[in-house]
Parts: C-alpha cells; sequence; structure tokens
C-alpha cells in the first residue's frame, strides 16, 4: 500500500509472463491427422478444418493405403472464447498453448489465423516440465 506502482510500458517494454501462460492456441501441423476432434468439440465451433484423401500404393504389394492431407486449418480467434478444450481433445497433440499474447488486427476479419500462422506459434511452446525427482509411472503406464 505504501510502495510505487509498477506500470509496465507496453509495447515498448514486454511484460514478464508467467512460464505456463495460456496466449494463443499453436498447431504442429505433423501431428494432425484431419480427425476433427478439435473442431467437433469447439463450443463456439471457430475451428475450420479442410482435407482431402490421397491413396497411397504399397512399395511391397497389398492393399492400396488412403491418408487424409490438411489442406486449410484455420482459427478464428474473433469467436474463440480461450477454453483449450481443442487442446485437451486432441489426441494426436497437434495444438498447444503458446505464451504469445499479442495478435491484435485492425479488422475484425483479420483475426482468423491460418495454418501457417499457428505454425509459427509452435516455436514459442515451452516444453513440458520435468518429472519430479522419485516420482514413478502409474500402473497403466507400465502396461
Amino acid at each position: 500500500m505504501l510502495h510505487r506502482s509498477v506500470t509496465v510500458q507496453y509495447p515498448h517494454v514486454r511484460p514478464d509472463l508467467p512460464a505456463r501462460s495460456r496466449g494463443v492456441i499453436a498447431l504442429k501441423q505433423e501431428n494432425c491427422t484431419v480427425c476433427y476432434k478439435c473442431s467437433r468439440e469447439c463450443p463456439d465451433w471457430c475451428i475450420y478444418i479442410d482435407a482431402h484423401k490421397e491413396t497411397h500404393e504399397p512399395a511391397g504389394g497389398g492393399r492400396a493405403r488412403s491418408a487424409k492431407i490438411l489442406d486449410r486449418f484455420a482459427i478464428d480467434y474473433a469467436l474463440c472464447m480461450y477454453c483449450g478444450i481443442c487442446v485437451e481433445a486432441c489426441p494426436f497433440d497437434a495444438l498447444f498453448w503458446s505464451r504469445e499474447f499479442d495478435y491484435a488486427e485492425y479488422d475484425i476479419h483479420e483475426l482468423t489465423h491460418e495454418k501457417e500462422r499457428l505454425e509459427e506459434w509452435t516455436y514459442t511452446v515451452l516444453p513440458p516440465p520435468p518429472l519430479e525427482v522419485g516420482a514413478e509411472a502409474s500402473e497403466e503406464g507400465r502396461a
């Protein structure tokens, strides 16, 4: 109460954020299998995914395999409420919380970010914290 206020002069001085801050959702494209779970679980319907199927002939004979190829992955941050359900729903760890928070735009239509921009934010994601010393894996994890 008797100390001076501490005001950060943003954007000239960036704030010192906690290590596990949640800013924006980042996408790691190579992990995405186009399962649509994130877009189906999103309560705001702000995730847009387009894909196509490609058929690959096996090298050693056998039946041809088809795979979904990601064409478009976009998140409309004008609609997103940052609940993180999409990050939790992704079974392949393709979505992460990034610490980036300064992605404001002058036009609301510019808040829809495509997969290339979401991929850039992946590099700001911190690695998971290390396990505590002496911690053991659960019984399910050992099987």
